[in-house]
């Protein structure tokens, strides 16, 4: 049986493991966040795991000298004081170092293991293709805990499917980690085995499904044609998604806010989708009865549905800013402005309006730019043919060194400490200041006052019910 409603798997622990247990135990299919899992994992144990969920998954991982490090680096009994900074990790090179990787798959575990934890429903895992040094080791910790799907999104995602048929054999895997100035024929690659997890080797484990998610009919052929294993499906999402989306095919155009206008040309031709053979969801503006209806009739197996999840109770974000949004949303003046230069990507990124987040210019004007998570870099060959790595948005004069042109990185926000102070995890600086929160969110957040009906909370639970009910005609 295949799901009707797929959960999204939203920034950065926005969908963590308590909304997916619970979308999953309901029949859907639940969805964990896996980006930036590894410093998720290591700021909560640094705030004392207050419930001892993370310490009961920890103990549950296989290979436990790992486990045991993991504590000892990280774990303080009592909390960490109010104005402490949190104690990074190393960021990634060409791959993870030593107990970095380590790190990685445990993280991983966890949040898939406290998501299938006293339960048999569905659960997935979802993975950002345009961040490639953490991926081959974080698939890994998620499929020893079980997992059941794998999306993967913000790229072509090719040599994913036969990375998961090695990976669940326990054999070691590589991909091509791209990079700008490499040689086509010679490519710099990322390696993982897992042996050197532990003494007991690379264990065997169960294959995912796998779902690509994508923006465009010939991705999808590209995908059925040269995908290195097999695909059980796709994800389909359209321009109205929160976080990042596909750029405007063709010439670039914009609206009078300065937004890039999307046309007939970006529309997927769902005929062709299902003349592909396999089931696909529709993603982004779909989150209402009649969308699941219309997206049925098309020839979905059903949508997936992020921005209705993202504001429940059951959500990572920090209350604060959840209750803030639905405010917005029932007085009617929610703002999603799809911004062309703050993503580092380069890519359009919607962002929600909000007082004293980055979304305003006199907060993002105030912060210091640093990098120094990292997620977000991408590879370059510098002029003596190192190996380099940079961001638009770290210090300017950083990026320009790294023969990074001055004007990309105007307007570029840091995303990664952004979406962890979007979750309570907001690192604190040496002048005592925290980082910003920049909230994401797709264009229903601005009909979602239909759905709350002067509501000012609601769970998971309520939007499944929301979803399934029936459709008048």
């Amino acid at each position: 049986m295949l799901p009707e409603i797929i959960q999204g798997g939203m920034g950065v622990a926005v969908s963590g493991w308590r909304l997916a247990s619970t979308v999953s135990q309901a029949g859907q299919l639940g969805v964990v966040s896996g980006t930036a899992l590894d410093s998720v994992l290591a700021r909560r144990l640094q705030d004392g795991d207050p419930g001892g969920e993370l310490r009961r998954a920890i103990a549950a991982f296989p290979y436990s000298e790992v486990a045991e490090e993991a504590l000892d680096r990280f774990f303080l009994p009592e909390g960490r004081a109010p104005n402490r900074p949190y104690r990074m990790l190393p960021m990634f090179r060409n791959g993870a170092p030593g107990f970095a990787e380590q790190f990685l798959a445990l993280a991983n575990f966890v949040e898939v293991y406290l998501a299938k934890e006293g339960h048999t429903g569905l659960v997935g895992i979802n993975h950002l293709t345009k961040i490639q040094a953490p991926t081959l080791p974080s698939l890994y910790g998620a499929m020893l805990a079980g997992v059941d799907y794998v999306l993967m999104g913000a790229g072509i995602p090719m040599e994913v499917p036969g990375i998961l048929d090695r990976l669940s054999e326990g054999k070691d895997v590589s991909m091509r980690l791209d990079v700008s100035g490499d040689d086509r024929d010679n490519p710099t690659m990322l390696h993982f085995d897992p042996a050197s997890l532990g003494a007991t080797g690379g264990l065997k484990t169960s294959r995912p499904r796998f779902l690509p998610i994508i923006s465009a009919t010939s991705l999808a052929t590209a995908m059925t044609r040269r995908a290195t294993g097999s695909i059980e499906g796709f994800i389909i999402e359209g321009w109205t998604a929160g976080g990042h989306n596909a750029p405007p095919r063709g010439k670039a155009s914009f609206n009078d806010r300065g937004e890039p206008t999307y046309g007939p040309r970006d529309a997927v031709d769902l005929k062709a989708i299902a003349e592909l053979g396999l089931p696909f969801w529709l993603a982004g503006g779909q989150g209402t009865p009649q969308g699941l209806r219309e997206a049925q009739e098309a020839g979905a197996a059903g949508i997936q549905v992020g921005t209705l999840f993202a504001f429940c109770d059951e959500s990572g974000l920090r209350q604060d800013l959840r209750e803030q949004t639905i405010s917005l949303a029932n007085d009617g003046t929610a703002d999603v402005y799809t911004d062309p230069k703050a993503s580092p990507t380069g890519f359009p990124f919607k962002v929600v309006r909000l007082e004293d987040s980055l979304s305003e210019e006199d907060t993002y004007a105030e912060r210091h730019r640093v990098c120094d998570l990292g997620y977000l870099r991408v590879a370059v060959r510098d002029s003596d043919g190192r190996l380099a790595f940079r961001c638009p948005a770290e210090p300017q004069d950083q990026y320009v060194a790294k023969a990074g042109d001055a004007e990309d990185s105007e307007g570029r926000k840091c995303l990664c400490n952004a979406l962890m102070a979007n979750i309570g995890l907001a690192q604190v600086r040496k002048d005592g200041t925290t980082e910003a929160p920049l909230l994401t969110s797709g264009d229903d957040l601005l009909t979602l006052g239909d759905f709350l009906k002067g509501r000012d909370r609601y769970g998971a639970l309520d939007v499944l019910e929301y979803l399934l009910q029936p459709v008048t005609v």
